[in-house]
Order: structure tokens, then C-alpha cells, then sequence
């Protein structure tokens, strides 16, 4: 019987039980997509991250991530976790680690001072119409609809709070289509923006802190508040911190992450 590490990530949190956990499984050569797959829906988290070291000679580890449901072309928080796990449990020397990814070159810079940062491609936004779905998704009338290039859609509102005590409708977010929905809204207390994502099409009814969301409401931020630079706080239940810093076509996402635990994976 084949097994394989498995650690467990509190992604973007400085403590157990905060922020976002990723499942990351290192291995010498890709597993089977299927066996992929089969560890995501068994670890039943939002995301489940491969990591293995890369033969193409462009970047230091490939890097694959699943939800239960599918693979992924991005997902933030997951790199975030495989960052931490190989540079404070795999003995990976030196400030920065490459990944060839279904979205590119990803590069993640430890910081030292316990924080990670993600250098990521940001996601052009545009205006859009509301659609019939969107006030049924929400329970309440959006300010702003956008779209991204990416897939994610972007509703704007009010207040933090609104944002916080959302009961969203999952299946009209379904019926919108896209990647998912995103809604935020100015912060407060030191928080330049708030946001929760909700994305049951990938089998996530809400995710507890998403780093690609972030590609979106950068660029969106960033003209609103003519500013390149943002404190940012994902409010759902467990909450999690980011710092944003837009550098041209990217965005440079930060966080803390914090190892929950670690094992073997028994395979068939």
C-alpha cells in the first residue's frame, strides 16, 4: 500500500481554526487526476494542493489544486499553505519558491517575519448589468455588478455589516453563472475593504478566505480608492487577513498560515 504526507493549513489565520485550511500532499510524480480528486472529496475541504518538484526546468515544484468537485486553474490560500509547508516542514532553503501552474509562473516570497506573499496575475474587471438573479442572491439590492475576465463576479455593497450578515441564496448564485460570487463592501477599524465569496458551483458554498478573489477586488479597490495598497478581511465565520499590493498587471497577496496537522495518506 502506497502512502503520502499529508498536511493540514490554516491559510491567511495566525491561529488554529481561523482562516481558510488547504489539505497540501507532496509527491515525487503526479498521482492519477482521479486518485487526485479522490483525496480532495475524502479530505472534504475547499481545496486540496499537489505539489511536486518540477522537471520542465521553469519553476522549482509543479503545482495542481482540487476542490471536491473539480481541478482548479487558481487558488490562493492552497498555494499559501504549500509555500508554509516547504519552507517550515520540507527543509526548502532560501526566500522564494516558483510553481509551474495552470495560470503560469506563481511565485510565493517568505518573508521571515512569519508572513508569505503571492505574487499573482490580477483579474481585469468590467461593469455589467445586474442580472434578474442578483437581488434573489443577495436578499438585498447591489450598488455595483461586475464581471471578471477570470470568470468571478463582483457585487458591491454598502457597509460592513451588510456584507457580514449576508444570507445568500445559493441557488441563484448557481443561476448567475461564472465563477462564483464575490460581494464586499468598504471596511472599517483599519480595514480598507471586506468581502465573502461564495462559489457552490465547484462545491463550495462559501469559502472561508479566498486569495483569487482577491485578484478581482484588488484591481476593483484600487480605482475606487486611488490607492495601490489595501487591508483587506475576509468576514466569513472564520475570518482571515490579507495585505494587497498592486505592481502593475499583478498583485502581490500576503498572509500568515498556521500548520492544524500532519500525517500519511494511505492510497489503494
Amino acid at each position: 500500500m502506497q502512502t503520502i504526507p499529508l498536511y493540514q493549513v490554516d491559510a491567511f489565520a495566525s491561529e488554529v481554526f481561523k482562516g481558510n485550511p488547504a489539505a497540501v500532499c507532496p509527491t515525487d510524480t503526479w498521482l492519477d487526476d482521479a486518485l487526485m480528486l479522490a483525496l480532495a472529496v475524502e479530505n472534504n475541504l475547499s481545496e486540496t494542493a499537489f505539489v511536486i518538484p518540477d522537471a520542465t526546468g521553469e519553476a522549482d515544484y509543479g503545482l495542481r489544486w482540487f476542490t471536491p468537485v473539480k481541478e482548479m486553474d487558481l487558488c490562493g490560500h492552497a498555494t499559501l499553505a504549500t509555500a508554509w509547508v516547504l519552507f517550515n516542514e520540507r527543509g526548502l532553503a532560501g526566500d522564494t519558491v516558483t510553481f509551474t501552474t495552470r495560470s503560469g509562473i506563481l511565485t510565493v516570497h517568505n518573508r521571515r517575519d512569519g508572513s508569505l506573499t503571492m505574487d499573482f496575475p490580477i483579474s481585469k474587471i468590467m461593469p455589467a448589468p445586474h442580472p434578474e438573479e442578483l437581488a434573489r442572491a443577495l436578499g438585498c439590492p447591489a450598488l455595483e455588478f461586475w464581471r471578471a475576465k477570470t470568470g468571478k463576479n463582483l457585487a458591491v455593497l454598502d457597509s460592513a455589516d451588510r456584507v457580514k450578515n449576508l444570507q445568500v441564496n445559493l441557488r441563484s448564485v448557481l443561476a448567475l453563472g461564472g465563477d462564483g460570487l464575490i460581494v464586499t463592501a468598504p471596511g472599517e477599524g483599519g480595514v480598507d475593504f471586506v468581502s465573502r465569496y461564495f462559489a457552490p458551483h465547484v462545491g463550495i458554498p462559501e469559502d472561508p478566505v479566498t486569495g483569487s478573489a482577491h485578484t478581482v477586488l484588488a484591481p476593483y479597490w484600487a480605482k475606487r480608492l486611488d490607492k495601490t495598497e489595501f487591508q483587506a478581511r475576509q468576514v466569513s465565520s472564520r475570518g482571515g487577513d490579507l495585505h494587497c499590493a498592486i505592481d502593475g498587471e499583478r498583485v502581490n497577496i500576503s498572509g500568515r498560515a498556521v500548520l492544524y496537522m500532519k500525517g500519511e495518506a494511505y492510497l489503494p
